[in-house]
């Protein structure tokens, strides 16, 4: 299997704007943990699914080689800005333009100056890969997408990578829980907005961790409903269908509030 190192992180741009408030710094110093597994691991090339980057008609991945500039996240500018350089693999990239035919899935390659890289895709790179070493390749969220064809997309650019020779690191970018606190809050007392939120995140995470995958296919539909999970939390289906549905456990490396959605950095043991 090509895959040497699988992970899911969360999009929240707070652990990386204020890793010095204590909630969010906990993700941070996860985030940092999975990012030294991470080079540990050397993949060739990162396949990058976020939340965040919406697409409504095809699939759409990113094929323009280099992309350098400073974000501003819609909701949370008044942190500060997110400078990125994030270097793709567009051979890979336009294999999988060309590949998703054979599920049934119409895919564009996206390549022009000034894209708007969302912010998970930033955060996430910024994280894991700090300096840009590792070549990516990004695929958006489809939001008509189920989760059985996020999995299928998974699948099938990580068996493109190993046509390619290239060793792998599988990255779902996307929360947990969905509800976000309205009222404003002290920030030094993040929590998760609800004890029902708290115990789905905890219950996931926990058959995560035991690599109950028979388990979660019957309880993430739940959880999503429940606790409205990000996207129906189609980022672990992203991981799962490159992983050919099957991993041997797994570690959290934090687990916490981000303006009271749920955010976790997870590890999957291959």
């Amino acid at each position: 299997m090509p895959v040497v190192a699988a992970f899911l992180v969360p999009g929240s741009p707070l652990p990386r704007l204020k890793p010095d408030n204590i909630p969010w710094g906990r993700i941070a110093a996860g985030y940092q943990r999975a990012g030294r597994a991470m080079a540990a691991a050397h993949p060739d090339v990162i396949l990058m699914y976020s939340t965040q980057w919406l697409a409504v008609l095809d699939e759409l991945w990113l094929t323009r080689p280099r992309l350098t500039g400073l974000h501003v996240d819609d909701n949370w500018y008044d942190y500060g800005d997110l400078p990125f350089d994030i270097h793709v693999d567009t051979e890979l990239a336009h294999a999988c333009v060309a590949a998703t035919r054979r599920i049934g899935v119409n895919s564009r390659g996206v390549n022009f100056d000034g894209f708007p890289v969302d912010t998970g895709c930033i955060v996430a790179n910024g994280f894991l890969n700090p300096d840009g070493s590792i070549p990516v390749v990004m695929a958006a969220n489809n939001v008509y997408h189920s989760a059985e064809t996020t999995e299928q997309l998974g699948r099938l650019a990580a068996q493109l990578a190993d046509e390619q020779g290239k060793r792998v690191a599988v990255v779902g970018v996307g929360g947990l829980s969905g509800s976000i606190l309205r009222e404003e809050i002290d920030i030094r007392s993040d929590r998760i907005a609800s004890h029902d939120d708290d115990r789905w995140n905890r219950q996931i995470l926990d058959a995560i961790e035991r690599a109950d995958v028979n388990g979660l296919r019957k309880e993430v539909p739940e959880f999503a409903k429940t606790a409205r999970a990000d996207f129906g939390f189609k980022h672990f289906h992203w991981i799962l269908g490159a992983l050919q549905g099957k991993f041997y456990g797994a570690r959290t490396h934090a687990y916490g509030p981000v303006y009271g959605s749920g955010a976790a950095v997870v590890e999957f043991t291959i």
